[in-house]
């Protein structure tokens, strides 16, 4: 069995969401200062690197991640290769995709990805998102998971009408898979999101399988 780690690695410097707080990781206490052991301190967004949107984070009286599906975090996944000179993943592109009739959890690996290579950490406002026509292709389709290679599944500033759609169906949300080491194809998805109480996002760890 293979495994992938789709999941970016979270360190100080790493690009967030515009208005988010920078994270913050480090060690409060070191043994070879004289402390009996190691702590670290972490404080970031809950949408930091992978993570996921719970309907909560647009709707005042949505769901929680607490109370996400464990039947939909897990299970079979297609993953989709969008072409690099695609502007947006519209109705339209999708329909081109290939997408298996039964697939109910998809993740579009897109040029987005070579973003987590680059050694110039900062927010990219051209990445590639889904447009509401999009995001209601999804849901005609009755996808249950739905995932992408940056920090968000909407374009740059078109965020409201892709996840009204997306999350007012209840659906799962992956943002900022680091999609590089994976081709297209089928996969097992883990995701599994930090189990916080009452939140809109929480970072997750995510790994695909494949035998």
């Amino acid at each position: 069995m293979k495994i992938f780690d789709v999941t970016v690695t979270i360190h100080v410097g790493m690009p967030v969401w515009p208005g988010d707080d920078p994270v913050v990781l480090g060690r409060r206490t070191k043994i070879e200062e004289g402390a009996h052991a190691n702590v670290s301190f972490l404080s970031m967004s809950a949408h930091t690197g992978t993570h996921v949107d719970a309907p909560f984070h647009f709707f005042e009286h949505g769901s929680k991640v607490n109370e996400m599906p464990l039947d939909v975090l897990v299970g079979p996944v297609q993953v989709v290769e969008v072409p690099e000179s695609t502007p947006v993943i519209n109705a339209e592109v999708i329909e081109g995709l290939q997408v298996e009739k039964d697939t109910k959890r998809i993740l579009f690996k897109t040029r987005n990805s070579q973003y987590w290579g680059m050694t110039d950490e900062v927010f990219q406002t051209g990445f590639i998102g889904i447009d509401e026509s999009g995001a209601l292709e999804l849901v005609k389709r009755g996808m249950r998971l739905v995932g992408i290679d940056y920090l968000s599944i909407a374009p740059y500033k078109q965020s409201k009408p892709t996840h009204d759609a997306l999350l007012g169906a209840a659906m799962v949300i992956i943002e900022g898979l680091d999609l590089r080491t994976v081709n297209a194809g089928f996969y097992q998805l883990t995701c599994l999101p930090m189990k916080l109480n009452g939140t809109d996002g929480a970072p997750a760890r995510v790994i695909l399988t494949q035998d």
